[in-house]
């Protein structure tokens, strides 16, 4: 069994910064691509960012590029997810993903003065 544990989400006003991190743990045989989705109020849950294994390969939802970095540091099992200049419509409930099946639990974050 895996568990995944969001870290780092928080209230930050427009225009500030946040680092999520999410660390896996438990029974990890293999290396899989990771992805970060946020879900906010009212609205469906939506992929953010995605990273393969070895970290070279990149992809974001356009409403974040240029603001928001994907990584990772295999050796510790943890994804992070670097976001700055956030803007409100960024609030919500964020959720890492390893692969096709493993969720974390969330951690929210709030943008807002």
């Amino acid at each position: 069994q895996v568990q995944l544990v969001e870290s780092g989400g928080g209230l930050v006003q427009p225009g500030g910064s946040l680092r999520l991190s999410c660390a896996a743990s438990g029974s990890i045989s293999d290396l899989y691509y990771m992805s970060w989705f946020r879900q906010a109020p009212g609205k469906q849950r939506e992929l953010v960012a995605s990273i393969n294994i070895g970290g070279e390969i990149t992809n974001y939802v356009d409403s974040v590029k240029g603001r928001f970095t994907i990584s990772r540091d295999n050796a510790a099992n943890t994804v992070y997810l670097q976001m700055n200049s956030l803007k409100p419509e960024d609030t919500g409930f964020y959720y890492c993903k390893m692969g096709p099946t493993y969720w974390g639990p969330g951690t929210q974050v709030i943008v807002s003065s």
